[in-house]
């Protein structure tokens, strides 16, 4: 399973922007059929920020589904087809 860990990025948006965008189309080109993004717990705006960028038009084509894992808030898997 491929996996995007945001900890190092949580400052700066553009980065990532850049991050979740090149994941997602990795994730997908590469034929997993689930990829992981962890935002991390903490305060829940960054889970938001990824939320957010999944539910754009253009990228939610990309995949079948995701959701919030409901053992770990801190981790969002997505459902590519």
């Amino acid at each position: 399973m491929m996996s995007l860990d945001l900890h190092p990025l949580f400052r700066n948006n553009r980065d990532i922007e850049l991050a979740l965008r090149q994941f997602v189309f990795k994730a997908n080109n590469a034929g997993e059929p689930v990829a992981e993004i962890i935002p991390g717990k903490g305060s829940g705006q960054l889970r938001a920020r990824v939320l957010a960028f999944l539910d754009q038009k253009h990228i939610r084509k990309l995949y079948v589904r995701r959701e919030v894992d409901s053992g770990n808030t801190g981790r969002i898997l997505v459902y590519f087809k």
